[in-house]
């Protein structure tokens, strides 16, 4: 059965004055993610957002799990039209009602008569289309206050429409509205969460990774790849920079104390990181650390590591345990990708004994060992640049 889209707002209804600015960028961001799945209709109508395809062609349910990802919508139906007529409407919901509660017990019809010159309030329409129901399904019942399925009839200004489940859209602000910030994207399991969470408050993304060729290998750079493609779902394309620090490494090994290496390389990425986000207009930095998780992320290294940064660091994942890091990760997709065994420069020279609790003092004298410019230059100086995008574009 043909059907269009409906997209509900969430905390967009909320913005006040500012609400047609969110708007508007939702709209943008649902027409563009739209694009590879064919020719739509998208338009705002009442606090929502009906999409309508143009052609035989599109592919509805590709753009059915798009729209479900956008950031703004906090629910999603598929509702299918009808004339804006009573007697139209009850034939409509006939032919539907078997499919809409194939798998229903009970039900309980809603209305919401937005044109109000229709000739029926809405209780009246829920009365008539519950009726109809009743004599085409036999094997339900009605349940006003907790029903399987409720089934939906909004008569609108030209058409009426009629659905059934809604759905949970990825909620949060739609992306650009919060700025733009780096994502420090590794091959594990945290910062594609953090990514994604920083991104769901309306925070569009570019990502930053390190790689330590040939200490590692092109397949894992190609995983994290993989990771931002994840990410480009919710984010839209990716702008993806790949910076080496094995020289870094290598003088840090060579040069510094070897329980001091993993929070100097930590300290060297904020660096980096930060002059890569000011060249390309990024605000902030985006990391996946939580308190306590390795030895570089207890309240002593993070506090030594932010002293080297002048701009916000966010750390979405500070307050989490790993299960519930795990989870989101499962739940975004990413976590399968994140657990495939190839090396990231995190892993190598790991020191036996990290320094858990250094101070800054201490730090800085290790620092004072290596020429800490001229490092971070030519770390910059190998800086590669490319467009990642969700693999359905490509």
């Amino acid at each position: 059965m043909d059907y269009a889209i409906l997209l509900k707002f969430g905390e967009i209804t909320l913005k006040g004055a500012n609400r047609a600015y969110f708007e508007n960028t939702l709209l943008r961001q649902v027409r563009y993610r739209l694009k590879p799945y064919g020719k739509w209709n998208v338009y705002k109508s009442q606090s929502t957002i009906c999409v309508e395809p143009e052609d035989d062609g599109c592919d509805m349910e590709g753009a059915y799990g798009a729209c479900k990802r956008t950031f703004g919508v906090i629910s999603l139906c598929r509702a299918y039209e009808a004339e804006k007529d009573m007697e139209a409407v009850k034939k409509r919901i006939a032919e539907l009602a078997p499919a809409l509660l194939s798998d229903a017990r009970t039900f309980k019809v809603e209305a919401r008569r937005a044109d109000k010159s229709f000739p029926y309030t809405s209780p009246e329409i829920s009365s008539e289309a519950g009726g109809v129901i009743l004599d085409v399904c036999k094997n339900v019942k009605v349940d006003v206050h907790d029903p399987d399925v409720t089934v939906r009839i909004e008569i609108r200004d030209e058409k009426a429409f009629i659905s059934g489940a809604r759905e949970k859209g990825a909620g949060g602000m739609p992306v650009t509205t919060n700025g733009k910030a780096l994502l420090l994207l590794s091959g594990g399991i945290d910062s594609p969460v953090a990514g994604h969470m920083i991104c769901r408050r309306g925070v569009k993304l570019e990502v930053i990774h390190f790689e330590s060729f040939p200490y590692t290998s092109e397949r894992a750079l190609e995983k994290v790849k993989d990771l931002a493609r994840i990410l480009a779902r919710y984010n839209g394309a990716v702008c993806f920079h790949t910076v080496s620090v094995t020289e870094i490494q290598e003088a840090l090994i060579k040069n510094c104390d070897e329980d001091y290496f993993t929070i100097l390389l930590r300290r060297f990425m904020m660096r980096i990181s930060e002059a890569v986000a000011r060249e390309r207009e990024c605000a902030a930095l985006v990391t996946g650390e939580s308190v306590g998780q390795v030895a570089s992320q207890t309240i002593q290294a993070l506090s030594v590591t932010n002293g080297t940064v002048s701009i916000p660091v966010f750390r979405p994942c500070i307050g989490l345990d790993k299960e519930e890091i795990i989870q989101r990760a499962r739940e975004i997709d990413t976590f399968e990708t994140s657990v495939l065994p190839f090396e990231d420069c995190c892993t190598v020279f790991t020191p036996r004994h990290p320094k858990t609790k250094p101070t800054l003092e201490n730090v800085l004298k290790e620092e004072e060992r290596v020429n800490v410019e001229a490092l971070v230059n030519d770390a910059l100086s190998t800086r590669r640049q490319e467009w990642i995008r969700e693999s359905v574009y490509e």
